[in-house]
């Protein structure tokens, strides 16, 4: 039977949110969360019924703070907030990113703390559990008041107003809630407020980036040591004799993963007294350069696992004698490390390229220029690189901080913003980049590796490469390449190269990763 992961009460992590999008693992919100639940909701009837001014409850909002809202008008104000700030723009995001932002925030909500009604956790829950997903453009926050627009676009569905994705088109809610016989929620005082503050648009992005860097970095790895393999680069480098006199864990961990990768490889045999000296930095600094940008993953991670269990809303309501307006739903503690993570992400991309383009120069004698022994006639692989390079240099586009920016909003009630929505967006599309240059340095590595005929590389490149060779063939003379890129990119995209090493590792009792696990998390 599955673990039931009990919402308010259970640790999320950016695996586990999102196999609870996928769903892989059935979620509940048990008794004694929904007795806090109530309890804070409580609470809130208290504060409206003594008359006392409280922020978001019996006030306006932003600038508006000192306008007294009478107990009558609660629900009309909690009702306005959201369709006021339903301003967002842009292209709508993944159906799977307005899930997770659903999911991340009933967690935040049931820790009790944001004064909302039972039956609105319980409706937000019928959204996740039946796929009614809301549909989110992808511009307007400016992240930190929380992301108010994309929420209040996330939350419209709960009262009837805006749409849904239904399959791959868009309907209107109050249509979908008449379809399932369901009635649009009458939202309490504080509710609105507690539903369009929060961090949950930048948190969903940052925690399909762990996810998704986590792979393509070690895809990376992978590639990086195919590239050693393929033109016959020294192993000394990767010595753990050399990465403890600078011990970077995440270096030393790259190296040991590159050990693994080449141990008892014929190819790395057959050279291990040529007379190179030293190779360029693209293969010989491969701990340093990969390592550094694990670290930035491991930074990124932290964070977003301290932000996907917190609560992140404005008012926080202590008790039914305390209530705090503070800064719970500011982004910088995630805008930063996303803006690190992607120039992390862009730098793998980069040294990648380096690599592509060093595997067509001849470097190895036995690897003719352009990956193709006839060329004149036949361009080889010479274009191929020309798409790493236009990638790798949108990459470099993409990597000035968001965080740096902030421009005032709220009539200077908000006078510093931390864009980390926008630096979530450019994450996820500088690791997408990323992916693709992976995928065309695993193309060229293939071709390479095989002018080395009959040896072969280590087990488990031996087997990845085996496994490619399905679907990719070697090639002696120009074809139409998009194709064999495209599947190239996909082993990349879908995990192949990562399950297939852990595979081969297991099987074969080969080391690959599982030091790094212990270390890292085992994604």
């Amino acid at each position: 039977m599955k673990k039931i992961f009990k919402f308010g009460k259970d640790q999320l992590n950016a695996s586990i949110a999102l196999a609870i999008a996928e769903g892989k693992i059935p979620l509940e919100v048990d008794e004694a969360t929904r007795i806090n639940i109530r309890k804070s909701s409580e609470y809130v009837a208290q504060f409206v019924a003594s008359g006392k001014a409280v922020y978001g409850i019996n006030t306006g909002f932003g600038p508006l703070c000192t306008t007294m809202i009478t107990a009558k008008e609660t629900e009309t104000l909690q009702r306005n907030i959201l369709i006021s700030h339903a301003v967002g723009v842009g292209k709508p995001i993944d159906k799977m990113l307005s899930k997770l932002m659903l999911i991340l925030k009933v967690h935040a909500l049931c820790f009790g703390y944001s004064g909302v009604q039972e039956k609105t956790i319980d409706r937000i829950l019928w959204l996740i559990e039946n796929n009614q997903l809301p549909v989110v453009p992808s511009q307007g926050s400016v992240g930190a008041s929380g992301d108010l627009a994309p929420l209040a676009h996330l939350f419209l569905p709960l009262i009837g107003e805006g749409f849904v994705w239904k399959d791959d088109e868009m309907i209107s809610s109050s249509d979908m809630l008449e379809h399932h016989q369901l009635k649009p929620i009458t939202l309490s005082a504080k509710e609105g407020l507690a539903l369009i503050n929060g961090t949950q648009f930048i948190a969903a992005h940052a925690v399909m980036a762990v996810v998704k860097m986590h792979d393509v970095f070690l895809s990376a790895d992978i590639t990086g040591a195919f590239m050693i393999e393929a033109l016959k680069g020294s192993s000394a480098p990767f010595l753990d004799a050399l990465h403890q006199l600078r011990p970077f864990p995440a270096n030393v961990h790259v190296a040991e993963r590159i050990r693994n990768l080449l141990h008892q490889s014929p190819i790395v045999a057959s050279h291990i007294h040529c007379a190179k000296v030293q190779d360029p930095y693209s293969l010989r600094c491969i701990p340093q350069v990969h390592g550094a940008s694990w670290s930035a993953w491991q930074q990124l991670k932290e964070a977003v696992e301290i932000e996907i269990n917190a609560v992140t809303d404005n008012p926080v309501i202590i008790n039914n004698e305390l209530t705090i307006s503070g800064g719970n739903f500011h982004g910088q503690p995630l805008a930063l490390p996303i803006d690190y993570a992607c120039l992390a992400a862009a730098e793998i991309g980069n040294i990648s390229d380096r690599r592509i383009y060093l595997s067509l120069t001849g470097y190895d004698d036995e690897v003719p220029k352009l990956l193709m022994k006839e060329t004149g006639i036949n361009s080889g692989f010479m274009i191929v690189q020309y798409s790493s390079a236009a990638l790798a240099s949108e990459n470099k586009g993409l990597c000035f901080p968001s965080s740096a920016d902030s421009i005032p909003t709220s009539l200077g009630q908000e006078d510093h913003v931390s864009m980390g929505s926008i630096g979530s967006r450019k994450l996820l599309q500088v690791i997408e980049n990323t992916e693709k240059i992976i995928g065309l340095e695993l193309f060229c590595a293939c071709q390479a590796i095989d002018f080395h005929a009959p040896l072969r590389p280590g087990k488990i490149l031996d087997a990845i490469h085996v496994a490619i060779r399905e679907k990719i063939s070697f090639l002696e003379k120009d074809v139409p390449l998009k194709p064999l890129i495209d599947e190239a990119i996909h082993f990349v995209q879908q995990g192949r190269l990562v399950q297939m090493a852990n595979e081969v590792s297991e099987k074969d009792n080969v080391p690959f990763e599982t030091h790094f696990k212990e270390v890292y998390d085992n994604y």
